[in-house]
């Protein structure tokens, strides 16, 4: 990330979004599990957090018993993130049963160098590993507790050793995942049992003592030098053992970056929800973690897997909102990473190779969003990487907003750069295009502008490709505009700004620049229950009013044709006229461009 860019362009455009994922509604006991994270990083040296905020993406690694378990328990499968198998809201796994599993975890092929390559070969920077999830379980040779991989297991090895040196020969960053609030087999541990080995109760203050501070003591002085220490899921954990854990890192680690998720402010940078790519730029040091499929740990039937451009366009995504991000894989029960991910992770890591210039050292787009056709990030250098998703069929790639006259246009084609037109119409540059993309990915163009790139903040309606405004960019009166969380299965995240407690005269209001006027198809994102009356208006007075049933689940509803009699700026408002407003939940409008239909 361009570190002066990220100082001016965030604040142009927005805030962070919410310091406190404490206030999920559907979440039970996760609430608060990923910790309060207000001004984090500020005053980290450079020689912690440059890994992370000049190499932007990262592998996370989730392995461990619940990966041989793969979400199958006594004949049933469990559908969701694997790693929560043993909890009372999956199998309800007694700990006698669970801590036994161990005998039968044998990743026999596992391969420490071929893991450490892969992550070189996807373009990653650094890899994160478990070292003990919720379940207590120590995925290296803990002196501290018998509960691990070399002890308890007929595998015997520390394959944390093996892995920490295959990085380190790749060059690439080692860090450890450390869960120090839950431990669901440890006496006091959040979620453990409530009595010792003795039948004597014991409280949080044992566990700390007896299991959590020992460990971390042995990641942080055993393994050579490490990058990070991902702490997770604080809870309610007092300020005072986390930063006991944080002096712990500090003086053996001084170089390691602590993730927000630590608790109490005490990281180094915010770590956003799980799966949560944001749809505004964010200022300082963040990231997001995401999967490669659906699950964190193995899970025997889950084979949605992300393909290489949609892992590419969750990297730049990331990347051009200003942040990082860390993509995890689950090695199957025999040790191994799935094929799957394997090709995906190679591919999208080809196409890095091509355009590093396009992740690394990168700054977060000037648009302060996400474009109809497809992103943008800064260079170091302070050029303008335009990453082209959708390829236009008219040839004309249309900037709104853009202040600054462009020098340069040039799309690399099979590693050499073809010099592009451009023209000017106000505020608006369009890029001249060849009829055939040169990427089967994703196409890069290389702008320079004539200074630092100053943009418009404003939204705009593309004339080629359909636009979509989020919430995230409106104004509510009457509504409110609010974080809404939820999980499709269990532990799969979704994370948007919606509004919702409509009144009878509640309105949610866009500021847009249409270039070109004439009809657009109007559809509405939202869930809700029964009919719903929408009503759309424009500030030219053009009306398109319509019912259309709702769902529990997200859909986009057709509306119909709004018309634009001139260019410029406007305003979009939408309000919900009839119907059930109790439940409904807007999350934002799309417009199709469909010409002057003379």
């Amino acid at each position: 990330m361009l570190t002066t860019l990220k100082k001016v362009i965030p604040i142009m455009f927005t805030i962070w979004v919410g310091t406190s994922y404490a206030q999920e509604k559907n979440g039970g006991e996760m609430d608060e599990m990923w910790g309060e994270q207000n001004t984090l990083g500020a005053d980290a040296p450079a020689s912690r957090t440059a890994l992370f905020d000049d190499g932007n993406y990262a592998m996370f690694i989730h392995w461990g018993i619940y990966s041989n378990i793969a979400n199958k328990w006594k004949d049933s499968t469990y559908y969701g993130i694997s790693e929560w198998i043993m909890n009372p809201r999956r199998a309800n796994i007694p700990v006698d049963e669970y801590m036994a599993e161990a005998k039968n975890f044998n990743p026999v092929y596992f391969d420490a160098k071929a893991i450490a390559q892969l992550a070189k070969d996807a373009g990653m920077k650094y890899v994160v590993v478990t070292s003990k999830h919720h379940d207590g379980f120590a995925m290296y040779n803990s002196k501290s507790n018998d509960f691990n991989i070399v002890k308890a297991t007929p595998f015997a090895r520390d394959p944390m050793k093996e892995l920490s040196k295959a990085c380190k020969e790749l060059g690439l960053g080692f860090g450890f995942y450390y869960s120090h609030n839950q431990d669901w087999t440890f006496p006091g541990g959040n979620g453990g049992p409530k009595v010792n080995e003795k039948g004597k109760e014991v409280d949080f203050e044992y566990y700390f003592k007896k299991k959590c501070l020992p460990q971390v003591k042995e990641i942080v002085t055993e393994y050579g030098d490490i990058a990070m220490v991902w702490f997770d899921t604080p809870g309610n954990m007092e300020k005072k053992y986390v930063a006991e854990l944080v002096d712990v890192v500090r003086k053996h680690q001084p170089n390691a970056m602590i993730s927000g998720r630590a608790g109490h402010g005490l990281g180094d940078y915010k770590s956003l929800g799980d799966m949560n790519i944001p749809v505004k730029n964010i200022g300082g040091l963040w990231e997001t973690v995401d999967v490669t499929n659906d699950s964190w740990g193995y899970a025997w039937y889950d084979q949605n897997w992300k393909g290489p451009k949609r892992i590419l366009k969750s990297i730049i995504s990331t990347v051009a909102r200003g942040g990082t991000y860390m993509l995890n894989v689950g090695p199957a029960p025999d040790g191994s990473i799935p094929t799957e991910a394997q090709e995906s992770l190679r591919a999208s890591g080809e196409w890095i190779g091509r355009y590093p210039q396009v992740i690394y050292k990168s700054g977060a787009s000037p648009w302060g969003r996400k474009l109809p056709w497809g992103d943008a990030t800064i260079a170091s250098d302070g050029k303008l990487n335009l990453c082209v998703y959708e390829w236009p069929l008219d040839g004309k790639l249309w900037l709104p907003g853009l202040k600054n006259n462009i020098t340069s246009a040039k799309l690399w084609v099979n590693g050499e750069q073809l010099k592009l037109e451009t023209s000017r119409d106000g505020d608006w540059a369009a890029l001249i295009l060849p009829a055939k993309r040169p990427e089967s990915l994703i196409s890069i163009i290389e702008v320079e502008l004539d200074g630092r790139p100053e943009v418009s903040t404003s939204s705009s309606l593309d004339p080629i490709f359909a636009t979509v405004l989020p919430v995230d960019f409106a104004t509510a009166e009457g509504a409110a505009i609010s974080e809404k969380r939820w999980m499709e299965k269990f532990g799969e995240w979704k994370h948007i700004e919606q509004a919702q407690d409509w009144t009878d005269k509640g309105k949610v209001t866009w500021k847009v620049v249409v270039k070109e006027p004439g009809y657009y198809q109007t559809e509405l994102n939202y869930a809700g229950s029964g009919r719903l009356v929408w009503n759309i208006t424009s500030d030219e007075g053009n009306v398109v009013q319509n019912q259309q049933n709702s769902s529990e689940v997200y859909n986009y509803y057709e509306m119909g044709l709004l018309k634009f009699e001139k260019p410029g700026e406007h305003t979009i408002t939408v309000s919900l006229v009839d119907g059930n407003r109790q439940g409904a939940s807007l999350k934002e409008i799309r417009l199709t461009p469909e010409g002057s239909m003379e």
